[in-house]
């Protein structure tokens, strides 16, 4: 166990933070903190690399906590950088020493952290769990975990919990791995090993459709909310992002994050991620030339028009379905004509047919919705209609909501299903909860497509 060496580095910290108040309480910061921040025009965000906090997207930077902190950026006029500290510590004293304005972990901060700091408001609840895989150890209550060494890194709040539990439960051991991040111990156990790890709720769901034979075996102690953490000398930065958080527009800006970051993730089981797991290396390597082909044609991802075409058809050439569409691409007659394609059942021709018809779609929404949005839009209208997409975007600007967002769209595609909504629209009623449900499963099976072809080409050059 490492908790000594733990301890140590908090002694050091702890004393250093002693020695940047007195040193700084004459800087200019600690007189006009806010001030001297609009005046260099630049917000620097501290945080992880990883799926719940930053990391490069398709369409430029991306993450919950990014985003969160851009809007809050944008807020104040002033740009935003962002500075990569994976280890806690390591970010408070980069806080602490002015490399840095803002803390966002994506864990929640222990007692130890939240009396070197100052604490924003709650935004995000999570918990801590403990996580197994199918096949290995069960376990069905907290006495159990005596029998084995729990993994994991080195959160405050985590091995605060972890001390709790021990208090109880004596036997209760635990190794922390600074070296990896939660992601890599999800990954850990997945791959048998590690027997068990503890993470925050929030990793586990991003990445729990990557590795669906993961299990929650616990969850310890009680929900704690995400929070940001500035200079405890900040006092005007501080008051700003109170002032911020509390704007009904910042709560709209969250509720829109949670849905694009989390909601399309909950609607599978095991079974789906499994079998879908499974289809990418033995269905998808027949077809993926032509989604290939196609993509690079019509200035498209490949890998979107792969996971749009298994939500279609399960990369199945002959599928069809009662209402008359047909093919991989799952094409109804009217759409294949007027895309010139003869016939459906013809592998080749209907990938190049189907992927045209995403980009004309894409092209249609238009540029002055930003990505991603456009071609989650572009996606909603493949399912239902483009017609059906634009009333849900007529309807969104008339209840207030962003027409140009995905998340204003997303959340009135349901109305369209309330006779009170539809018949003030000219395409009338449509199954929106059905085309809001088709997009997050697609967002998933496009998330998933590229960990697990690195994946097969590893085991491959393994083997080979």
């Amino acid at each position: 166990m490492r908790d000594g060496k733990l301890q140590k580095i908090w002694g050091c910290l702890v004393g250093l933070c002693g020695f940047l108040v007195i040193s700084g309480c004459n800087s200019p910061l600690t007189q006009n903190d806010l001030e001297a921040l609009l005046s260099r025009g630049e917000l620097v965000l501290i945080t992880r690399n990883n799926s719940a906090c930053y990391y490069e997207g398709p369409h430029g930077p991306a993450g919950f906590e990014h985003d969160l902190a851009k809007a809050f950026a944008d807020y104040l006029g002033v740009s935003l950088r962002v500075e990569i500290i994976e280890e806690e510590v390591e970010m408070i004293a980069a806080l602490r020493a002015g490399k840095g304005d803002i803390i966002a972990p994506g864990v929640p901060f222990g007692s130890q952290s939240a009396r070197l700091l100052s604490l924003g408001p709650g935004y995000l609840e999570v918990e801590q769990q403990v996580v197994g895989r199918r096949g290995g150890p069960e376990i069905q209550n907290r006495k159990a975990l005596e029998a084995y060494t729990l993994w994991t890194t080195g959160s405050s709040a985590r091995i605060e919990y972890l001390e709790e539990l021990r208090r109880n439960y004596p036997g209760v051991s635990w190794q922390i791995l600074t070296a990896y991040s939660d992601e890599d111990l999800l990954q850990m156990v997945w791959n048998r090993s590690l027997p068990l790890t503890v993470v925050d709720s929030n990793i586990l769901s991003m990445n729990h459709h990557y590795y669906p034979e993961l299990k929650i075996m616990l969850t310890l102690g009680h929900p704690q909310k995400l929070t940001w953490a500035t200079d405890q000398r900040n006092r005007r930065l501080k008051q700003a992002l109170f002032t911020w958080f509390d704007r009904k527009e910042t709560r709209e800006t969250i509720k829109g994050l949670i849905e694009h970051y989390y909601s399309h993730l909950e609607s599978f089981d095991y079974v789906d991620l499994a079998r879908y797991r499974r289809r990418i290396k033995v269905r998808l390597p027949k077809y993926r030339p032509y989604f290939e082909a196609a993509a690079k044609k019509f200035k498209l991802d490949w890998k979107l028009v792969a996971a749009l075409a298994y939500q279609e058809s399960h990369w199945n050439p002959k599928a069809e379905s009662y209402t008359g569409v047909r093919g991989i691409m799952m094409l109804t007659r009217d759409t294949a004509a007027s895309m010139d394609l003869d016939n459906r059942m013809d592998v080749e021709s209907s990938i190049f047919a189907g992927t045209r018809y995403l980009a004309r779609l894409h092209r249609l929404v238009g540029k002055a919705v930003p990505e991603p949005d456009r071609t989650l839009m572009a996606l909603a209208a493949y399912n239902i209609g483009f017609g059906h997409l634009q009333d849900a975007r007529i309807l969104a600007r008339r209840l207030g909501k962003p027409e140009n967002s995905w998340h204003g769209v997303r959340s009135v595609f349901p109305l369209l299903q309330q006779k009170k909504y539809y018949s003030t629209l000219d395409h009338r009623y449509a199954r929106g909860n059905e085309a809001v449900m088709y997009v997050d499963r697609i967002r998933t099976y496009y998330k998933m497509l590229r960990p697990n072809l690195d994946l097969i080409a590893s085991d491959t050059a393994t083997h080979d």
